[in-house]
């Protein structure tokens, strides 16, 4: 089965002719839910840390006993500056 007609077209790909920030999310989690680890990090090198973050966000909403809030914002800091540095990388590496 071809998922990949399925998918969502990027809308600043398709009006502007490059990639933005988040280019290859979908992609990166097909690939990695088909367990291609390495490649899914090449497509988009934030998809663990992402993972991390929404995971990480999903116990914060269900676990009401401790305070996940200084973890969060570490961890989206963190997946901010990998999401730049690795889209400046393909910007100046294509």
């Amino acid at each position: 089965m071809n998922v990949e007609k399925y998918m969502l077209p990027c809308m600043n790909k398709s009006l502007f002719g490059f990639d933005c920030i988040g280019c290859g999310t979908q992609r990166s989690l097909l690939l990695l839910l088909n367990g291609e680890f390495t490649k899914a990090f090449y497509q988009f090198p934030a998809i663990y840390s992402t993972l991390l973050l929404f995971g990480l966000i999903g116990l914060h909403l269900i676990d009401k006993k401790r305070n996940y809030q200084k973890l969060i914002i570490g961890l989206a800091i963190t997946n901010a500056l990998i999401m730049i540095i690795s889209y400046i990388y393909k910007l100046t590496n294509i």
